[in-house]
């Protein structure tokens, strides 16, 4: 956008003009002239000029010197047409043989152009700050003599301020004069340095106001420029914009390895080219740092480190080392009691660490200041930090000691909650790993290994769970669960729903009533708890029965699982997924797949997902998409379980930020072979006690379970006796053989049976306890159409 030019400047402007012969008649005179007193151009000509005058005495222009007003002149009270007075300044000029030449200004142009004159003087004449007028070359015209004070009126007429750099975009002081010159815009209040010529002394910030300059005839002439010194306003604001950024930034960050680094980024350059923070090994475990440091002695870890003029030398100390020995003094009671350290000869800082061989790799080479603050909060020392001058550069002063001292204040109470956070957390990672059951297991029904990563930075640990539980022959229930929330609470809560379904696997209650079951328990918790709408969970459970070789799922608002079958393919069960745990009021369906031995199936909770997602613009089923391809690539054949994790977290484990907890449950599937099954279906009649034992004890010999002949003849014959008192229909015999023998027996009844102490002079009531009693687990779990039960006898160590 074009800037409008001015009109050319006073006295130009306004001026008029009349010739008078030696008889006193107008001869010639302006158009701007007849135009002030509103006559026509021809109208006065050959007029006495004294008709022109309001006849009373004229009264002297008031003397306001060069070059306001020319000296001599006199204001006349100008008669206009219409009759008013229009008061002009007049000067009287001889002309060459006869008459005179009339030169007049009005009153109002002359007191624009005095004012205008009288503030250019006073502005140049002043001394607060420093006002120069440059001609087009930059050279300086006029100036202030707070300019000369300044030093910029060299012997070449080149001004400092044109090598001025800028605080804000970069460019120079003669950029930005050429700029405004060119474009007619004014600056206002731009910032910029003026290097200090002497070593050690401060830079100064100048505040830079420039506005174009004309000539008479509109044309750019130059620049009139005010420079303030605002060195102070400058350091005023960075100080309180470091410690806001102190503040907000880096006191609130719960990682202690984060907070040092971003604290040495914000002191370089702010404050010193080096910087470097020292934290105690406690700290850094979370655990209690010492009240008082007697000396370093192989207890502080350079943590982080920050060089403003390229990578940290590598004669000092790198970060991640331990420090040197450095002898007690009464330096560290200064630094423990909140005083800053600040020392401005080298000399002096080598012997506060002792003179001994640690100042070199202490010390930076060409150090010229440092300053020193310890990291105290809450009476503990958690560390020091240092930051160094080096190539002559300017000393420490107290308020570089006061700023440092606010930053490491704040810093230190966020440094010491990152260390508390860090305890925490890792007490709840323990608490949250000594829930969950071991990694890998190995049953009849699958081989098994789980993973769980939990999260990192301010999430906390969360409430994913995952549990492989054997159940009645031979079958295994998998679980995975994510709880709501973070921290100590969602690990309580997932150990009372991982215990809870642990309890209700043992009833071997179908997926679906499982869990009814557990969205009932979480209603109830959720009545407990100080904010009932916090509290919830997914959950999926499935049960695998490597006889039939066919799995049942059921979901509470989980993510589907998937499967790798042995030809590589893969894809995700399509189960229906039921209402979060403590939604309520919607039923769980079960869906019901055949898995063929040897497949992968994953369990897994939304963390994983969601870290797919992460940095990037896919959708969520997009990121499933590559998780699942992810996941068969891992799976190939002999991989182990553990690898086959591994890979498939691999990308998670080495982000740099996990805000929410992840976990896998892999399961290789098994088969019983058809070799080691027997089943039989027998009437309801009193036969059927003696035919079943005949038939069990048949298969166990053809099995070479000849040891097993006798207790397993008592436990079919109880069983099915049992059977034919309580039940109706047909009776099934079914046995199973793998580590261990299990019995089974179904019948329509739906009665339970249980274990009693049978008296003295009881008849009966003795059954179920000489079962107990031959076996090494028993129990019973029901079907649609009746009930089953089971009983398991160890084989270890009988030859088959």
């Amino acid at each position: 956008m074009a800037v409008p030019r001015p009109e050319p400047p006073a006295p130009m402007n306004g001026v008029v003009a009349v010739v008078i012969d030696e008889n006193g008649l107008v001869t010639h005179w302006t158009r701007s002239a007849a135009q002030l007193l509103g006559h026509e151009p021809d109208a006065v000509l050959g007029t006495p000029a004294r008709a022109l005058v309001r006849p009373r005495s004229p009264r002297p222009v008031p003397r306001t010197g060069e070059p306001s007003g020319a000296p001599g002149g006199r204001v006349l009270p100008l008669r206009h047409r219409d009759g008013h007075t229009v008061p002009v300044w007049v000067r009287l000029l001889p002309l060459a043989g006869a008459g005179v030449l009339a030169l007049g200004l009005p009153v109002e142009a002359l007191a624009t152009w005095d004012a205008e004159t009288a503030v250019g003087r006073a502005l140049l004449t002043q001394d607060l700050w420093q006002l120069a007028v440059h001609g087009p070359d930059l050279r300086i015209r006029h100036a202030s003599p707070a300019v000369a004070r300044a030093g910029r009126l060299t012997a070449d007429g080149r001004d400092p301020l044109c090598a001025m750099p800028g605080l804000e975009d970069g460019g120079t002081g003669e950029e930005l004069l050429r700029h405004v010159m060119d474009s007619g815009e004014p600056v206002v209040d731009a910032s910029g340095v003026l290097r200090a010529e002497t070593p050690g002394s401060q830079d100064l910030v100048y505040s830079l106001t420039a506005a174009p300059l004309y000539d008479l005839w509109g044309h750019p002439n130059g620049a009139l420029t005010s420079l303030v010194d605002v060195t102070e306003r400058y350091r005023s604001a960075r100080r309180l914009d470091l410690v806001y950024r102190a503040t907000r930034s880096i006191s609130g960050s719960l990682e202690v390895e984060r907070t040092a680094q971003d604290l040495v980024d914000l002191l370089v350059p702010s404050m010193g080219d080096l910087a470097a923070v020292e934290i105690t090994e406690a700290t850094l475990r979370g655990g209690e740092p010492p009240r008082s440091v007697e000396g370093v002695h192989g207890d502080f870890r350079r943590l982080a480190v920050k060089h403003a003029h390229g990578p940290w030398p590598e004669e000092l100390i790198q970060a991640g080392e331990m420090l040197p020995d450095i002898p007690n003094g009464p330096d560290f009671r200064d630094l423990e009691r909140g005083k800053v350290l600040v020392v401005n000869e080298p000399d002096a800082y080598a012997a506060i660490l002792g003179n001994g061989p640690a100042v070199p790799r202490m010390v930076p080479a060409e150090l010229s200041a440092s300053l020193g603050a310890a990291l105290v909060a809450r009476g503990l020392v958690l560390g020091y930090v240092q930051v160094y001058r080096v190539r002559q550069g300017a000393p420490f002063d107290g308020q570089d000691a006061k700023l440092l001292q606010e930053i490491v204040s704040r810093v230190a109470l966020g440094m010491d909650n990152a260390r508390r956070y860090t305890r925490e957390h890792r007490m709840s990672v323990m608490l949250q790993n000594s829930l969950l059951p071991p990694v890998s297991r190995s049953t009849a029904a699958a081989e098994t290994a789980g993973i769980y990563l939990s999260a990192e930075g301010d999430a906390g640990v969360g409430g994913d769970w995952f549990d492989a539980v054997p159940l009645s022959s031979l079958r295994t229930a998998l679980v995975v669960g994510d709880v709501i929330g973070h921290g100590l609470p969602a690990t309580a809560t997932m150990a009372r729903l991982r215990t809870a379904v642990q309890t209700l696997s043992d009833l071997d209650l179908g997926p679906d009533e499982l869990l009814t079951r557990l969205d009932d328990l979480v209603h109830r918790m959720a009545e407990e708890a100080e904010h009932p709408d916090t509290m919830g969970a997914s959950c999926l459970y499935a049960v695998y029965d490597p006889v039939d070789r066919r799995c049942q799922v059921a979901s509470a608002g989980h993510l589907m699982p998937a499967v790798v079958h042995p030809d590589g393919t893969a894809r995700f069960i399509d189960v229906v997924p039921g209402p979060g745990l403590g939604v309520g009021g919607m039923p769980f369906e079960v869906t019901e797949v055949e898995i063929p031995p040897g497949s992968v199936l994953a369990l897994y909770t939304n963390g994983l997902i969601e870290a797919e997602r992460r940095g990037t613009s896919d959708s969520f089923e997009d990121a499933e998409a590559a998780v699942l391809r992810r996941l068969a690539e891992a799976a190939g054949p002999g991989r182990s379980l553990d690898t086959i994790g591994e890979e498939l977290v691999a990308p998670v484990r080495s982000a740099p930020h996990r805000p929410d907890d992840i976990t896998v449950l892999l399961a290789r599937t098994r088969a019983i072979p058809a070799t080691s099954l027997a089943a039989w279906q027998f009437p309801a009649r009193p036969t059927a006690v003696s035919l079943a034992r005949e038939l069990v004890t048949e298969q166990l010999r053809e099995w070479g379970l000849d040891a097993l002949v006798f207790s397993t003849e008592l436990v079919i014959s109880e069983l099915v006796t049992n059977a034919l008192r309580y039940a109706r229909g047909p009776i099934g015999v079914r046995l199973v053989r793998d580590q261990v023998l299990v019995c089974e027996v179904t019948d329509s009844s739906n009665s339970q049976p249980r274990l009693r102490q049978a008296r003295d002079t009881d008849e009966g009531g003795r059954g179920l306890f000489l079962v107990a009693q031959l076996t090494t687990r028993w129990g019973s779990r029901y079907g649609p159409t009746g009930k089953t039960v089971w009983t398991e006898q160890a084989i270890e160590g009988v030859e088959g």
